[in-house]
C-alpha cells in the first residue's frame, strides 16, 4: 500500500492533523495541510496580541502515552518548561484551595457551614443514592449535597449548559476520578501522597506539568516548520467546502481562500479533522438523507475568552481559578503569566483570560468586543481581583465548536455517520471534532499517528483511541489507548429492573459503607457541635455558665464550659464520634453481609425448585 501512496491531503492544522502529517513524513509520504484559520494548533493554538500570548483554555502537556511524550520531546524538548500547578475555587468572595485543605476550607466556610457540610456528608453515607445515575448523585455520595451545591453544581452547569441531574455519573467518575471528601481530608490532615487508600493516584492532586515556553501553539508552529523544511506545506486560510468522491474513494477537495478563490487539491489519501457535521455536508455527491440528518443533529458547545491586560506584575498566584460564584457569568480565569513568564512582553504586566462557555445562539456570543471587555472588567472587579484603573487594554477570541456535546442520541447519530464513512476507503477522520469526541490533545495526536500508519499497512482502529474512565490513574501504552472518554451526556432512562441480575440488585441494595468515611463525618459533626455549643454558652455568659452541658465532663476527661474545655471537648468528641461512626459502619456492614448471604441462599434455593419443576 505504501508504494501506491503518492500524496496525502490533511484537512485541519490542529494537533491531530499536524501529527498525522508528521508521522506520514517519517514514512516518506508527502502531505499538504489545509487550514481554514490563520493560526495552526486548532484549540491548542497560542494567540499573540501586541506581544501578549494566550491559550484557548490552558493546555497542560501531560500524557501517560509514551509515544506522545516522545513526539513532544522530538519537536521542542529544550523549550519545554516544568511548571507548578496551582488552582483554586472562587466562591462568594472566598478562595478555596483545590484540592481541599482542611484549614483553608474551614476558614472560608466558617464553623457553622462546616458543621452543616459534615451533617450533609454523614447523611449521604447513611442514606446514599444507590444507583448514581447522574452527576449530582455521584458527587453528593462522595461530598454530601451541601458541598456539591457549593463546589460542583454551579461551575459544571456554567461549562456545559446542562442541568447536573441530566449529566452522566460516568463523566463525574472520569473527571473527578478518585477524589472524595474523605480522601481530600485525609490528604490535608495527614499530608497524603496524592493516592487513595488502595494506591491509585488522585490526578486532581497532580502538582506539576510540562508547558512550552511560548505557549502550546509553539509546539505546533515548530511542527509546521519541520514539515515545511521537508516539503510538506501548510496552507492557511483555506476552508474546505467540497469533497468530491466516487466509487468509495475521495478524488479531490475544494477549498475557498480568504480572497474568495476556489482551489482544487488532489491526493491519494485524505485525513479530516473537520467537525463531522461540516464534513458530511461537504461531501459531493451528498450522502443519504439519514446520514445528513444524523450529522445535523450533532451539537457543540462554544467558547470565548475575554483577555485583559492589567498594569500589575502579580494579580494572583494561580495558573487558573474556577469561578463557582453564581453571581457572575464567567466560568474560569487563566493567568497566562503563571503558565510561563514569557507569555507577557513586560514583567510589570499581567494578562488574564476570562472564559465564557456559551451556545452560538446566546446573546453574549454576538456581543461586540467592547461590550464583552466591559463585561469581563466588571465581573473581575466584582470578584475583587483587579481595580478598574489597572486595565489598559483587552481583546476577545471566539472558538466555535470547542466542545462536542454528548446528548442522549449522539451515539446513534455517530453510528450512522461511521457506517457511511466506512464506505469511503481513503478517508480517515481524526481528532476531537473529526470524531466528535472530547479528546485531550495527546489522544487527538494518537489518532493522527494511527491513521498515518494505516496507509502504510497497519490496521489500527482509530475510533478506539480515547481516554478510559480512569485513564490518568493507569499507564496506557501507545498500543492500547482505548475506550471512550466520557463527557457530560444526558442520563439514559431507567434500566428495566427485571433485566438486572439478582446478585446486582442485592449488591446495590446493600452496598458496603466506608467505616473511615462515616467515622470522619461523625467525628466532624460531634466535635464541631460540642465546640459551637460551648462557645455559644461562654459568649452568653452568666453567673453559672452551662450547668447542664458541663455534665459531659463525666464522659470527656477534663471537659468543662471554659475555652480550654471547649478545645479538649473538640478533640475528645471528634475521637468519640469517629469511633462511633467507624464501629457503627463496621457492624452495619457485617449485618448486611450476613443478611445478603441469607437472601442469596434463599434465591438459589428458589431457583433450584423452579428448575426441578421444569424437568
Amino acid at each position: 500500500m505504501h508504494a501506491e501512496t503518492k500524496d496525502a491531503i490533511v484537512i485541519g492544522a490542529g494537533p491531530a492533523g499536524l501529527t498525522a502529517s508528521y508521522e506520514l513524513a517519517k514514512h516518506g509520504i508527502r502531505s499538504t495541510i489545509l487550514e481554514a484559520d490563520q493560526l495552526v494548533g486548532g484549540i491548542s493554538r497560542t494567540v499573540n496580541y501586541k506581544g501578549y500570548r494566550f491559550d484557548i483554555g490552558g493546555h497542560r502537556f501531560f500524557s501517560k502515552v509514551p509515544l506522545i511524550n516522545e513526539v513532544w520531546d522530538e519537536i521542542i524538548d529544550e523549550d519545554m518548561l516544568i511548571r507548578p500547578r496551582l488552582s483554586r475555587i472562587h466562591y462568594r468572595g472566598h478562595f478555596f484551595d483545590y484540592p481541599l485543605q482542611a484549614g483553608n476550607a474551614l476558614s472560608g466556610l466558617g464553623l457553622i457551614e462546616a458543621c452543616l457540610i459534615g451533617l450533609s456528608y454523614a447523611r449521604t453515607k447513611v442514606f446514599p443514592s444507590r444507583q448514581e445515575r447522574n452527576f449530582e448523585e455521584w458527587v453528593a455520595n462522595r461530598f454530601g449535597y451541601r458541598l456539591y451545591n457549593i463546589f460542583f453544581k454551579t461551575y459544571t452547569e456554567k461549562v456545559w449548559g446542562i442541568p447536573c441531574t441530566e449529566i452522566s455519573a460516568d463523566w463525574a467518575a472520569q473527571r473527578i476520578k478518585n477524589l472524595s471528601l474523605v480522601e481530600a481530608v485525609r490528604n490535608a490532615l495527614l499530608g497524603g501522597s496524592g493516592k487513595t487508600k488502595d494506591g491509585k493516584i488522585i490526578t486532581t492532586l497532580i502538582d506539576k506539568f510540562k508547558y512550552p515556553r511560548l505557549g502550546p501553539g509553539m509546539m505546533w508552529e515548530c511542527c509546521e516548520s519541520r514539515l515545511e523544511a521537508q516539503g510538506n506545506h501548510t496552507l492557511r486560510g483555506r476552508r474546505v467546502e467540497r469533497i468530491r468522491h466516487t466509487q468509495g474513494r475521495v478524488e479531490c477537495v475544494y477549498a475557498r481562500t480568504n480572497e474568495g478563490e476556489l482551489e482544487e487539491f488532489s491526493g491519494d489519501q485524505f485525513f479530516s479533522t473537520m467537525p463531522l457535521r461540516e464534513l458530511i455536508s461537504a461531501l459531493d455527491p451528498a450522502p443519504p438523507d439519514e446520514v445528513l440528518r444524523a450529522a445535523n443533529s450533532l451539537a457543540y458547545r462554544d467558547y470565548l475568552t475575554v483577555v485583559l491586560m492589567v498594569k500589575r506584575d502579580k494579580v494572583f498566584p494561580d495558573n487558573w481559578i474556577y469561578i463557582h460564584s453564581p453571581e457572575v457569568k464567567m466560568g474560569r480565569i487563566q493567568n497566562y503569566k503563571n503558565w510561563s513568564p514569557e507569555m507577557v512582553p513586560d514583567s510589570t504586566r499581567t494578562s488574564l483570560g476570562l472564559e465564557y462557555f456559551l451556545w452560538d445562539v446566546d446573546d453574549e456570543w454576538n456581543w461586540s468586543k467592547d461590550r464583552l471587555i466591559d463585561l469581563g472588567m466588571k465581573e473581575t472587579i466584582a470578584l475583587k481581583l483587579i481595580e478598574e484603573n489597572e486595565v489598559e487594554d483587552g481583546t476577545v477570541v471566539r472558538m466555535k465548536k470547542a466542545y462536542p456535546i454528548y446528548d442522549q442520541f449522539y451515539k446513534e447519530h455517530l453510528d450512522v455517520i461511521r457506517r457511511y464513512l466506512a464506505t469511503i476507503t481513503n478517508l480517515q477522520t481524526i481528532g476531537r471534532n473529526g470524531q466528535h469526541r472530547y479528546n485531550n490533545q495527546d489522544h487527538s495526536m494518537l489518532t493522527g499517528i494511527y491513521a498515518a500508519r494505516n496507509v502504510v499497512g497497519a490496521n489500527y482502529d482509530i475510533w478506539s483511541v480515547n481516554v478510559e474512565q480512569e485513564y490518568h490513574e493507569e499507564t496506557v501504552s501507545d498500543e492500547k489507548a482505548t475506550g471512550d472518554r466520557l463527557i457530560p451526556q444526558r442520563v439514559e432512562p431507567d434500566i428495566d429492573a427485571e433485566k438486572v441480575a439478582p446478585d446486582a440488585v442485592i449488591r446495590a441494595a446493600f452496598a458496603k459503607m466506608d467505616p473511615f468515611a462515616l467515622g470522619v463525618a461523625m467525628g466532624l459533626v460531634f466535635a464541631i457541635s460540642l465546640f459551637m455549643a460551648t462557645a455559644a454558652l461562654l459568649v452568653k455568659g452568666g453567673d453559672v455558665v452551662g450547668p447542664h452541658l458541663s455534665l459531659l465532663g463525666h464522659f470527656f476527661i477534663g471537659y468543662e464550659v471554659t475555652w480550654l474545655g471547649a478545645l479538649l471537648g473538640l478533640i475528645e468528641a471528634g475521637i468519640g464520634g469517629f469511633m462511633i461512626g467507624y464501629v457503627g459502619a463496621g457492624l452495619r456492614n457485617w449485618t448486611m453481609s450476613t443478611y445478603t448471604k441469607l437472601l442469596k441462599r434463599r434465591a438459589e434455593m428458589d431457583q433450584s425448585k423452579d428448575l426441578l419443576d421444569k424437568v
